[in-house]
């Protein structure tokens, strides 16, 4: 039974629209929002990259089959002009049959290039907003790359030179998480080419960079973990504090002729 089941495009779509918009909210004059703005657009032009190429292409088609029907003419030809009789020599025969088994590897060679030739052309086309793809992953990961657990707490230990870091816990924790999700939406476009082009090459270069993409929300991931726990100490500390607060005052409630000397 052939299954249905398929990567929706304008789902997809949806998903990264909303999230360049979520952005600008928190983080209007970021980075992070211009490269979403152009993931955008790539993912958009990618709607009518893969409808190329999910469609046939006739005109190649109708050249690819011409050459192969003018080069098996040949064939068919040149053996009709072939004058065998019984004075033929063997050697004759032994010359003919080369140069008939070496036309015929040529041959051979070019049908299979026309033959493939549409796929390659797709295949081209696709390797190359693929490439876009990769790029626009590398450009995510560099703006998370000051985006450091613990140090955006202004202990003033910062160098002349050292990144600015503005964020408070809770504003670098929605950061990283745009990142997380920008990345794996950036595998989800990559892998709507290969489901339209299920070729060995295509499929390859998607895997790679759903693996490149993934590698690189992983290590979002173990900055918002290091962040939670970060928060998580944080927040005890806190409510310790408070409880010891309380509990003095109910010392002093207990004990007022002790305060009172």
């Amino acid at each position: 039974m052939k299954s249905n089941i398929k990567l929706e495009y304008d789902k997809i779509i949806e998903t990264l629209e909303r999230l360049e918009k979520r952005i600008p909210d928190r983080f209007p004059d970021s980075g992070l929002r211009e490269v979403t703005n152009q993931f955008l657009d790539i993912a958009r032009r990618s709607k009518l990259n893969i409808e190329w190429i999910s469609k046939p292409h006739y005109l190649l088609r109708i050249a690819s089959f011409s050459v192969i029907f003018i080069a098996l003419s040949g064939i068919f030809y040149s053996l009709s002009q072939l004058d065998i009789n019984n004075d033929f020599k063997i050697s004759g025969i032994i010359q003919t049959s080369e140069a008939f088994i070496n036309e015929m590897v040529l041959i051979g060679a070019a049908i299979f290039f026309m033959v493939t030739v549409e796929t390659r052309v797709k295949r081209q086309k696709t390797s190359k907003f693929l490439n876009e793809l990769r790029v626009i992953s590398h450009v995510i990961d560099m703006h998370q790359l000051t985006k450091d657990p613990g140090l955006h707490d202004d202990l003033g230990l910062g160098t002349e030179n050292s990144p600015s870091r503005e964020l408070t816990n809770f504003e670098l924790q929605r950061y990283l998480d745009y990142c997380s999700e920008a990345f794996s939406l950036v595998g989800k476009v990559a892998a709507l080419y290969a489901q339209s082009l299920p070729n060995e090459v295509v499929v390859k270069t998607v895997n790679e960079i759903e693996e490149l993409s993934s590698g690189l929300s992983r290590k979002v991931w173990q900055k918002l973990i290091i962040l939670n726990d970060l928060v998580g100490r944080a927040e005890m500390e806190k409510q310790t504090s408070q409880i010891e607060v309380k509990m003095n005052k109910v010392k002093q409630n207990l004990n007022p002729g002790k305060n009172r000397k």
